[in-house]
């Protein structure tokens, strides 16, 4: 049998069957495959987070999951959204004020920087040619648009999954670049908005991210000195991991703010007026989230146990290995009838599409199963159900629910 990563928190001490918000899986389930959102699983991933970072701004990074029935339970509890597209602005705009909106990623589109300007959202503009066009559409539509300047930094994230700095890059400005761009939005007469700065994600070493963050105060220090004005925010970027496989270890976000708060504490950004946020995404949602898909055979081949469900990559792509793990590993899954049960057999949860790649588990230890059994797959909030390939082989689309 090979290992799966640990149940949440919030599900890890339940035995027999398995109940999502307090209710069983079972009634979630009445038609499959269905993810499952317990908003009250995101709203202690809040208070936590304010517990621990005293003074800094939560901002959600709603790539993570845009659903809006779960958008609207997420907005009133954090002080921002952050986007990445057109599409997803308009989603912020539903629920939360342009103010509190920041827009980020290479590729903007003129019609969505005339979109962002219009509303009053801040881009968080990648290089000095997209900030041209935004100063060019500002004076176009006689509006002075909100800028920040995202920064390539030349530190990386230790042990993230996902590195974004100190290496070139299409996300942001080269740090040694980005004093002079900000100094050109000023005097082009935009309302300038600070600093943003990314260096990875899903990271579970709170010193990397401890040291990462400090390494990141300064380089805001120094940029501001260079550029001659104070930023009104440096968003810090997030990076907060979440344990998804075997041996991986929960973030001691509370060693993470007890050093940030210090930090900010002492810099000389602080002391002039400058405010912090940290956005986050998978670490306030992954964990609230858990797909439900049905058996529908159970097949037996060269030895091998077969558990063929009617969900599979095209709604949970990450969980199959194909959403940029360099080694498959196994996703927490339980049969959600018996979790905790006594695994009695090594069996591959597969789905339903004509690829081998349709891998759920990996001959994971589970008690029997049979056709017409739930599966859970947990750590499902996040960088699902829009992250996979919902129209592949023409399956149709997994349901969404927010519960509790």
């Amino acid at each position: 049998m090979k290992p799966m990563g640990p149940l949440p928190p919030e599900f890890a001490g339940q035995s027999g069957p398995l109940t999502i918000a307090g209710v069983a899986a079972t009634d979630w389930a009445a038609d499959t495959p269905v993810f499952v959102y317990d908003a009250a699983i995101v709203a202690a991933r809040v208070a936590r987070f304010r517990a621990a970072f005293a003074g800094i701004d939560l901002h959600y990074a709603i790539k993570a999951n845009p659903l809006p029935a779960l958008l609207e339970r997420v907005a009133p509890l954090v002080d921002g959204l952050d986007v990445a597209s057109g599409g997803e602005l308009e989603l912020a705009l539903a629920v939360k004020p342009a103010t509190a909106i920041s827009f980020a990623g290479p590729g903007k589109r003129d019609g969505e920087l005339i979109g962002a300007i219009r509303a009053g959202a801040t881009l968080n503009v990648e290089s000095e040619g997209e900030a041209e066009r935004a100063l060019r559409l500002g004076d176009e539509l006689g509006v002075a648009p909100r800028l920040a300047v995202r920064v390539n930094p030349d530190v990386e994230l230790r042990g993230s999954g996902m590195k974004m700095g100190g290496r070139p890059s299409p996300f942001g400005v080269d740090a040694v670049r980005a004093a002079a761009l900000v100094r050109r939005i000023v005097a082009g007469g935009a309302d300038w908005r600070g600093f943003h700065i990314y260096a990875g994600s899903q990271a579970l070493d709170a010193g990397a991210i401890i040291d990462t963050q400090a390494a990141t105060l300064a380089l805001a220090e120094r940029l501001a000195d260079e550029a001659g004005h104070r930023p009104p925010l440096v968003n810090l970027g997030g990076g907060f991991g979440i344990p998804y496989f075997a041996g991986d270890v929960p973030l001691d976000i509370e060693r993470v703010g007890t050093a940030l708060t210090a930090a900010v504490a002492d810099s000389a950004l602080t002391a002039a007026g400058t405010g912090y946020a940290i956005e986050l995404g998978r670490w306030l949602v992954g964990e609230a989230g858990v797909y439900l898909t049905r058996i529908v055979d159970r097949k037996e081949s060269q030895g091998e146990t077969f558990l063929v469900t009617d969900g599979g990559l095209n709604h949970q792509l990450a969980a199959s290995g194909n959403f940029g793990t360099v080694v498959r590993r196994n996703y927490p899954l339980a049969l959600a009838r018996d979790v905790g049960g006594t695994p009695i057999e090594a069996v591959s949860v597969v789905g339903p599409l004509c690829t081998p790649l349709d891998r759920l588990g990996d001959r994971i230890g589970l008690p029997h199963a049979d056709p017409g059994d739930l599966i859970a797959v947990f750590l499902a909030g996040a960088y699902g159900a829009t992250a996979s390939p919902a129209g592949f082989l023409g399956h149709p689309p997994a349901r969404e629910v927010v519960a509790g």
